[in-house]
């Protein structure tokens, strides 16, 4: 296609429309709208996985509005009365269809790739680790819209009605919307009895991604292969509708698609735990001393170090050797709702811990010292508040002498919440004698630590259990 014909296609075609709603619609979503896409470590400006994954979930509105403008544009030549006339001309149908298809796909392609690149420029400003891992989910992301455009520009060609752009929008939306909720995910329950759903392979047949949930979560190369095989055989599926002039050849144009579905399905892993994997290389550890984050947060580790030592020295000096050795950032990946997992030897933290995302030098000491003794047994994925934050409050109280809230976003009323109800433990906990204050709080520890019973009543004296 040379430069005139493109020229000719972006002043007929509603190519720049569609490039122009990609862009602008995907910025206001992930600029005015708030949600989880917006802070923390999987923010879409904080790492280049995160970014890529958060723009890939946009999909889920993104590809249906194509499939819908690709359709009304392959009403064009219905619309001008034009059939009889151009399948009269000696230029092949496929050329003709090639230049329409072109201009619109490599539009809205585009369009999304500029997406990513104003992505990109951000996540430079707050990263120092950088790989190309990222690339493929984005390159996906971008085929899987050029795509959607020529699959919509077929529909509309073999169905040339009004109805049509609308109705494939709709049925695009839904497909989109089923793939994330009941037909993509499948129905599982925790070792606490609680029930939850993760995504099955089916729902990778679906351009858009879930929300990221962990920074150290990618998608792996079978996931990367297997979608590009269902839209390489929608690609051409939607090819053939657009030449296709009979009925006959229309509905063997669906062939591509079906064959290229069941040879997905056999390429996309099966096994949930395969399907979002975590990321190695991002979870290394870099440690400076006893301090070690993931290499994602290496640049966090300057203004990390000093606070991880400090409470290290702290907690040696109340616990003796019973104290944790190391600091250490959370790099499991468990399933939601499933219990955590806590160290003696080891205090493992996560930054978006709302005790350590905005902690800073004795502040971040603090909050270290919090989580190593009381971390938390909120299963994970889930948000609460409740005995396990008195317990830590009082716990770096008795570490440090001294009764103070810890780091966090807490509100006035429930500071004063908290300060109601851990006041009075900690002053029956320091009149007791030495060797009864660490009965307590080796209580403490043990019903935090292995998420059995209830730390705060520990601290009170009563059973841990």
């Amino acid at each position: 296609m040379n430069g005139a014909i493109l020229r000719t296609e972006l002043k007929r075609s509603v190519a720049p429309w569609s490039g122009a709603l990609v862009l602008t619609t995907a910025l206001a979503f992930l600029f005015l709208l708030p949600g989880s896409w917006g802070t923390g470590t999987t923010a879409w400006t904080a790492q280049w996985t995160t970014m890529a994954l958060w723009t890939r979930s946009l999909l889920f509105y993104l590809w249906p509005l194509v499939v819908g403008l690709g359709a009304l544009q392959g009403l064009r030549d219905h619309r001008s009365k034009m059939p009889e006339l151009l399948t009269s001309t000696p230029r092949p149908a496929r050329h003709r269809a090639a230049a329409l298809a072109g201009t619109t796909a490599v539009t809205t392609a585009s369009a999304f790739l500029v997406l990513v690149l104003v992505g990109a420029v951000q996540v430079l400003a707050h990263t120092e680790y950088t790989h190309p891992r990222w690339l493929p989910i984005s390159l996906v992301g971008a085929f899987s819209l050029a795509v959607g455009a020529l699959l919509g520009m077929g529909a509309g060609r073999a169905l040339p009605s009004v109805l049509t752009p609308p109705a494939v929008t709709m049925a695009a939306f839904v497909f989109t919307a089923l793939m994330q909720t009941s037909l993509g995910r499948d129905e599982t329950t925790t070792a606490m009895g609680v029930t939850s759903t993760e995504p099955n392979h089916v729902s990778l047949l679906s351009p858009a991604v879930q929300e990221v949930r962990d920074q150290l979560l990618t998608l792996p190369a079978s996931v990367h292969l297997g979608q590009t095989i269902w839209l390489l055989a929608l690609a051409a599926t939607g090819f053939a509708l657009l030449v296709a002039t009979t009925w006959r050849t229309r509905l063997a144009a669906l062939a591509p698609a079906l064959a290229g579905a069941a040879l997905a399905l056999l390429v996309l892993p099966s096994d949930a735990h395969r399907i979002y994997v975590v990321d190695r290389a991002a979870a290394e550890p870099v440690c400076d001393g006893p301090v070690c984050v993931t290499r994602s947060q290496q640049g966090r580790l300057a203004g990390l170090a000093g606070p991880g030592e400090e409470a290290l020295r702290r907690l040696r000096t109340a616990l003796g050797s019973r104290a944790p050795v190391s600091v250490r950032e959370n790099s499991a990946v468990l399933p939601e709702g499933s219990t955590p997992r806590w160290s003696r030897q080891t205090v493992l933290f996560d930054f978006d811990d709302d005790v350590v995302a905005t902690a800073r030098g004795q502040e971040l000491t603090r909050a270290l010292i919090g989580v190593a003794l009381v971390p938390g047994c909120t299963p994970v994925g889930w948000s609460g508040f409740g005995n396990d934050d008195y317990a830590r409050t009082v716990a770096v109280g008795w570490v440090l002498g001294d009764l103070q809230p810890l780091p966090g976003t807490l509100s006035q009323t429930l500071r004063r919440e908290v300060e109601a109800a851990t006041r009075p433990v900690w002053r029956e906990l320091e009149a007791l004698p030495r060797a009864a204050q660490l009965e307590r709080i080796d209580a403490m520890r043990t019903a935090a630590l292995t998420c059995e019973g209830d730390a705060f009543d520990a601290l009170k004296g009563g059973t841990a259990r």
